[in-house]
């Protein structure tokens, strides 16, 4: 999976490849019919005026009517909800509305290009776009792995984290373009992820796996 993940953060048709085998290993396999008509994006485009980028159409091409894989905790906006916003293309947002996720539109001309993040401040004099990811491949594979944590059928966790054994996970590469404080860590039949050095989520295969990763990990866990 390691080398997969740095094989997927460099090129997007293995970006594309590396997610049709994360759906079937951690949710379910895609499937026809799972993306968004090629209609649907002609229209966003005749509505917005702009041309969408190739990596962006393939990505709803492949899983844009899955929300169970990109839309449970943030949104990949479906097209018809695409917009424009302060010089970026708009196509991911919190479910709060704390941060968006862009595209510059001097960017857009490139067929995978990079995407920025823009934090919603108390002081929106403040608010900037900034480096998210090198490449939206790179953006659309973070943004489903970290969707599928937070799918809600009983193999997802959460809390506040104090501890973790040493050489209990193997780390996973890292898709994002600047330090974020995200780590990917995989282990037997479960995949973490920690936020800010104290915040994990884990995604397990099967219920039996929660206990060693609750043998490894000290932490407030939010269901057990």
């Amino acid at each position: 999976m390691a080398a997969a993940l740095r094989a997927a953060a460099r090129d997007r048709e293995d970006a594309w490849s590396f997610l049709t085998g994360f759906a079937a290993d951690w949710r379910l396999p895609l499937r026809p019919g799972d993306g968004s008509d090629a209609s649907e994006l002609d229209a966003a485009e005749a509505r917005l005026g702009l041309r969408l980028p190739a990596a962006l159409r393939e990505a709803y091409r492949l899983l844009g009517r899955r929300d169970d894989l990109c839309r449970n905790q943030d949104r990949l906006l479906p097209p018809e909800e695409l917009h424009v916003r302060e010089d970026a293309l708009v196509c991911v947002e919190e479910n709060q509305g704390a941060a968006h996720w862009g595209i510059r539109l001097g960017d857009l001309g490139t067929d995978d290009p990079p995407v920025a993040v823009r934090p919603d401040l108390a002081d929106k004099t403040a608010e900037r776009w900034e480096p998210w990811t090198d490449r939206l491949s790179a953006a659309i594979v973070d943004l489903v792995m970290s969707e599928v944590l937070y799918y809600g059928d009983g193999l997802s966790d959460a809390g506040e984290m104090t501890g973790i054994a040493d050489g209990a996970f193997e780390p996973l590469p890292s898709l994002l373009a600047t330090e974020s404080g995200s780590r990917w860590l995989l282990g037997d039949d479960a995949l973490l992820h920690v936020c800010d050095g104290s915040w994990v989520t884990v995604r397990v295969r099967s219920r039996d796996a929660f206990g060693a990763v609750r043998e490894s990990v000290t932490a407030d866990w939010v269901n057990w």
